[in-house]
C-alpha cells in the first residue's frame, strides 16, 4: 500500500473526529441557561462572560412557560425559549463592555426583572466613545416632581399646519432642541403670549402645539414607537395608554402589599401604571422628562428602567408615540 494511501486512511478519520468532536466539546462546555418566571429565579446563570470577536454559543431552555431572549441595544430578532427544549444562539461582540439580555415575552407581573448581563472583555477595534449624559440630567429635571399642566384643552388638539404659518420665528418652535426641552403646555404659553396670535382662540393655539409635536413624530418614528410600546409597555399601561393593562391591578395589589411591611407606609401613595390619556399629566411633561422616566424607571413604582434595553433613538421614538394619546396626528 502506498504511503499516500496510508496517510489518507489515518488523516481522514482524524479530520472527521475533529469536525464532530470540537463542536461537541464546545457544546458540552457551554452552560445550559435556564429561564424561569422572575418569581422563581429568572435567568440562571444571569451573568455570562465573552471575549471580543470570539463567538459565544448559548444553550437556552425554559423550565416553565415560553420566554424570549434578546440583547438590549443590538439589532437582533428575539429568540423564543420553549419549555423542555434547547435553543442554540450564537453571538459575537466587536466591542468590550457590559450588555444586558432580557426576556421579550410577558411571562408574569415581574417579567421586566428577567434580565442578565454579558461581560465582554478584550481589545476593542475602536476607542471607547465619550458618554453623553441624558438630556434630563443636562436640563436638571427632577423626574419625581409633579409636572401637571395647569391648563388643558377642551377638545383633543389636532395638527393644523395652516395656522402655524402665522407664527413669527417658526423655526425656533420647530427645532428638535426646543421640542425636547419644553412641555406642550410651556410651548402653548409661549405661543399664547405672542401678540401676533392674540386673535386666535386657546383651542387654535393648542392645535399649533399639536402641529409642532407632529413635526417630531415622523411616520417611521411613530411606527417604531408603537411597536416598542406594544411589546414592552401595553401589558401595564394598556393598549390605549389609559393605565389599565392586564397587569395593572396586580401591580397595584403587589405595591400595596409591599408597603404594608415598610415604615411610614401609611403616608405612601400606591401608584399604578401611568395614564397617558390624562392631559394634565402628559401636557405638563416635556419629551426630555418622559425620556428620563423611560431611561431611569419610576422610583417607588413598578416602572422598570429601559436604559439598558432601548437605544437612544428608540427612546425618542417611544416618546413621540406617547404624545399620540393626546394629539390627533391624522
Amino acid at each position: 500500500m502506498k504511503r499516500t494511501e496510508i496517510l489518507a486512511q489515518i488523516l481522514i478519520p482524524v479530520a472527521i473526529l475533529a469536525a464532530i468532536g470540537v463542536p461537541l466539546y464546545l457544546w458540552a462546555h457551554t452552560p445550559l441557561i435556564h429561564a424561569k418566571v422572575a418569581e422563581k429565579g429568572g435567568w440562571s446563570p444571569d451573568v455570562l462572560q465573552a471575549k471580543v470577536d470570539e463567538p459565544l454559543v448559548l444553550h437556552l431552555t425554559s423550565d416553565d412557560v415560553t420566554h424570549g431572549f434578546a440583547i438590549g441595544g443590538r439589532p437582533m430578532q428575539s429568540v423564543d425559549v420553549l419549555p423542555g427544549k434547547v435553543t442554540d444562539v450564537t453571538l459575537s461582540f466587536d466591542k468590550s463592555g457590559t450588555y444586558t439580555f432580557y426576556c421579550t415575552r410577558w411571562c408574569g407581573i415581574n417579567h421586566w426583572r428577567m434580565r442578565g448581563t454579558i461581560e465582554v472583555t478584550g481589545a476593542s477595534p475602536d476607542s471607547p466613545a465619550a458618554v453623553t449624559p441624558p438630556l434630563y440630567v443636562t436640563l436638571g429635571l427632577d423626574l419625581d416632581a409633579p409636572h401637571n399642566s395647569p391648563l388643558v384643552p377642551t377638545q383633543r388638539p389636532s395638527a393644523m399646519p395652516g395656522q402655524v404659518n402665522q407664527v413669527p420665528n417658526l423655526a425656533t418652535y420647530l427645532s428638535t432642541d426646543a421640542y425636547r426641552a419644553h412641555s406642550p403646555y410651556g410651548t402653548w404659553q409661549s405661543l399664547r403670549a405672542n401678540p401676533s396670535l392674540s386673535n386666535l382662540s386657546d383651542g387654535q393655539i393648542w392645535n399649533m402645539v399639536a402641529f409642532i409635536w407632529r413635526s417630531e413624530a415622523t411616520p417611521k418614528a411613530l411606527a417604531i414607537g408603537q411597536e416598542l410600546y406594544a411589546q414592552n409597555c401595553a401589558a401595564c399601561h394598556g393598549e390605549a395608554g389609559a393605565g389599565n393593562g392586564v397587569f395593572a391591578e396586580e401591580l397595584k395589589a403587589a405595591g400595596a402589599s409591599a408597603a404594608q411591611t415598610m415604615a411610614g407606609a401609611d403616608n405612601m401613595t400606591m401608584q399604578g401604571p401611568a395614564d397617558f390619556t390624562d392631559p394634565k399629566r402628559m401636557l405638563g411633561a416635556s419629551p426630555a422628562l418622559l425620556q428620563g422616566k423611560i431611561l431611569r424607571g419610576g422610583m417607588g413604582t413598578g416602572m422598570p428602567s429601559w436604559g439598558p434595553i432601548f437605544t437612544n433613538e428608540q427612546t425618542w421614538d417611544l416618546v413621540a408615540y406617547l404624545y399620540s394619546f393626546q394629539f390627533d396626528y391624522r
